[in-house]
């Protein structure tokens, strides 16, 4: 009851995670997309007011007339529409499914026991789970003291992108050199997902707030707080795509098993961001395809790179390819007590991802996908059942 009891939460906890980021994302595109696609207003008592830019659209069976202020409107409405609530709530359920899935059997699924790091290798659960909880911390606040100590006043916004873009290759690196390679591209996603929302809570929100506060009282609002919520809002357009990519990763092991996993993660948030680049500067009237063209070239490289070579890691020794009766004892005493229709393995009261290899049947109908994962060294995770070189080998050169 208690395995049945922790996956629903599961079950739940990533739906609302879905429907919060689908909202929070989908609200911070169309601004972007409304901020880049305002002109100058054409009736002149608009400009009086101090109408900035408008946009008309038409969506719905109806047309709609967006204005945006560059100072003070005469008065602000009570009913004024706050975009927070969808942040925040993307960034607990997020964290929430970290700890059920990975953080109640952190040995099994943070430890990288392959790392080149002997203290890594060696993390007990306890520590590794202390460890991501720092990586992420960390993460946020060198992220923006960056911010802070770069482009306090937004006037070297480029120069900060620059560094923005190398932390995150070290993040990347270092991810995949502390934990488990599906946990470090969740990890490095999460680093991202956390300075985006940690941005709307410290620095967006407030200042919107102040600003708010100073028009009521008949004050003129300090434009910093205006630009550093711009600025923080840019940031997390340009994070929003590689977090996407990196936090449906744990899908694909090719991806999170490869030895040069750091630098596929850093394709991806490169191509990632190029591709937003587009749509950024397509919604300000100009089309640029070199961005996506340039994102999609990182990602072939990202394909080239993980694209599997000699079977995998795990090359055969076999002189002869295994029968098929050889490599199901080695499932069975390595693979089944997590993928069985009755696993054995505590946390689980069903086969992970609904892979069962309990009969013959089932091993030949997932052969490619066990070649794959095994061959690589993901699998088992953690390598907790202690599968040895020899065992990859002989599930290496299975034959049809």
């Amino acid at each position: 009851m208690q395995a049945y009891l922790l996956d629903f939460t599961n079950f739940m906890l990533r739906w609302l995670h879905v429907i919060a980021a689908i909202a929070w994302i989908g609200e911070s595109i169309y601004f972007v997309m409304l901020d880049n696609s305002l002109r100058t207003p054409k009736a002149i008592e608009d400009r009086e007011k101090g109408v900035f830019g408008e946009m008309w659209a038409v969506h719905g069976g109806g047309f709609y007339h967006n204005q945006k202020y560059a100072s003070a409107p005469d008065k602000l409405p009570e009913d004024l529409h706050w975009s927070f609530w969808k942040a925040y709530t993307t960034w607990l359920t997020g964290f929430g499914l970290f700890v059920i899935l990975y953080m109640v059997n952190p040995s099994f699924y943070l430890v990288n026991p392959g790392s080149d790091w002997s203290w890594a290798a060696n993390m007990s659960g306890w520590q590794a789970n202390i460890m991501a909880l720092v990586f992420l911390l960390a993460g946020w606040v060198i992220y923006n003291e960056l911010c802070k100590r770069i482009s306090p006043d937004m006037q070297r916004d480029g120069l900060l992108s620059i560094a923005v873009a190398v932390m995150m290759v070290v993040v990347a690196y270092l991810s995949s050199q502390i934990f488990s390679g599906r946990a470090a591209f969740l990890l490095t996603g999460a680093v991202m997902a956390t300075a985006m929302s940690a941005n709307v809570f410290f620095w967006i929100i407030p200042g919107q707030r102040r600003m708010v506060k100073a028009m009521k009282a008949g004050e003129t609002p300090n434009p910093l707080d205006g630009k550093r919520g711009k600025q923080r809002s840019v940031h997390n357009t340009y994070f929003t795509l590689p977090v996407v990519l990196l936090m449906i990763s744990n899908h694909y092991s090719f991806a999170y098993s490869h030895e040069l996993a750091w630098v596929i993660m850093s394709l991806f948030i490169f191509a990632g961001a190029l591709i937003r680049q587009y749509f950024v500067l397509m919604h300000a009237g100009h089309r640029r395809p070199a961005y996506p063209a340039a994102g999609v070239a990182l990602l072939l490289v990202a394909f080239w790179i993980a694209a599997p070579s000699g079977g995998g890691q795990a090359n055969s020794t076999a002189s002869v390819a295994p029968e098929l009766g050889e490599v199901h004892e080695i499932i069975e005493a390595r693979c089944v007590t997590c993928h069985s229709r009755e696993p054995t393995q505590p946390g689980f009261n069903a086969p992970p991802a609904g892979m069962a290899y309990d009969t013959l049947e089932q091993l030949e109908a997932q052969q490619a996908n066990i070649k794959e994962v095994v061959a690589s060294g993901y699998m088992p995770l953690g390598n907790m059942t202690g599968m040895t070189d020899e065992e990859r080998a002989i599930i290496a050169a299975w034959e049809e």
